[in-house]
């Protein structure tokens, strides 16, 4: 499920004050049905085996780890392998129920913002059942898939399951849906993982051990989003519509970015030529330079790109050593089939 609103602050405190616990409790009841009704479908499903691998890239809240980007790498990578990788996606807020393939002429309205980014590192297939998209790209060639999503989709067998989890936030409060962030338990979530990638703010994130004591015996992989391109100079005024803007935020106050205005925007919002001119208005006060993220950029209309910057990010894992070694049972089972 994916959720196109503000997260409310609540989500992020267990207890304490900013915890809202009259409205969580309220919230509470709610989220045991979601929960329940999320349990029963990944429990009774029957998952398909397309016959190639499925890398599932997921996570168990609401938004904003970095999957896309963990996506993006692990095609390059298996690309890089000689493995012909194609990408799987929900397409979330575009139009198209697939099984569709992206193509050059495609935009965010059409396919989402996700899969046109994606695009840039494989072929990426957009469709509303994943078994579906799943089956295409199999009949087209792909020898493995990665799913940007999708870990309490249960439509597919799964060869490895990886789960994304913010190092700042964790698993939020530790309720589900409405009441906190959570799509299922984080106890149930963390079963049915292989590996975490823990997304960290910067390389020297110090982590809580409370956090790493709930990946128990799982490998945890540490990442963080590095730019890929330098900051453009002089006053900048960010915005993002993404799950967690004020981690854009941050990271550009800390490459030294002089940030004069930040607006924030519902995940996955689609933008108007109205508010961007209010942006480039905002902007002209401050005699500032509008800035925000990839995801943000492709929604933009084309025609209005030229007066914003972008700001491209990368996953750098730390431990490239520990990802070889999930991944390469499965390059090694792919070309061992190639072979006979």
């Amino acid at each position: 499920m994916r959720v196109k609103f503000r997260q409310p602050e609540f989500w992020n405190h267990a207890s304490g004050e900013g915890s809202a616990p009259v409205l969580r409790a309220l919230l509470s009841p709610l989220g045991w049905i979601y929960g329940y009704f999320t349990a029963r479908r990944i429990n009774t499903t029957t998952s398909l085996d397309v016959g190639v691998p499925v890398i599932c890239v997921g996570n168990a809240t609401v938004g904003g780890t970095g999957k896309t980007p963990v996506t993006a790498h692990i095609l390059s990578i298996l690309r890089s392998n000689k493995i012909k990788a194609h990408g799987l996606s929900r397409g979330y807020g575009g139009t198209e129920r697939g099984p569709v393939i992206v193509r050059a002429d495609h935009n965010a309205a059409q396919v989402g913002d996700e899969p046109l980014l994606l695009a840039r590192s494989a072929p990426v297939w957009v469709a509303a059942g994943r078994d579906d998209g799943a089956r295409a790209a199999a009949s087209k060639g792909a020898q493995v898939i990665v799913m940007d999503d999708g870990h309490q989709n249960p439509l597919l067998q799964k060869t490895l399951s990886l789960l994304v989890v913010d190092a700042q936030m964790g698993f939020g409060n530790y309720h589900i849906i409405p009441a906190g962030p959570l799509r299922e338990s984080a106890g149930s979530a963390l079963s049915r993982s292989d590996a975490i990638v823990l997304m960290k703010p910067y390389a020297d994130y110090k982590t809580s051990s409370k956090l790493l004591n709930e990946f128990g015996d799982l490998p945890v992989l540490e990442a963080y989003l590095a730019p890929r391109a330098p900051l453009p100079p002089g006053p900048l005024l960010a915005f993002a519509g993404i799950g967690r803007p004020q981690k854009f935020f941050d990271a550009l106050t800390r490459a030294g970015a002089d940030i004069v205005q930040t607006q924030s925007f519902p995940d996955h919002h689609n933008y108007n030529a109205q508010q961007i001119a209010e942006l480039q208005g905002l902007a002209r006060e401050y005699k500032a330079q509008l800035i925000t993220t990839e995801k943000d950029f492709v929604r933009l209309p084309t025609n209005l790109r030229q007066f914003v910057a972008v700001w491209p990010v990368t996953a750098v894992f730390q431990n490239e050593i520990l990802l070889d070694r999930l991944l390469t049972p499965i390059i090694d089972g792919v070309k061992k089939r190639t072979r006979s």
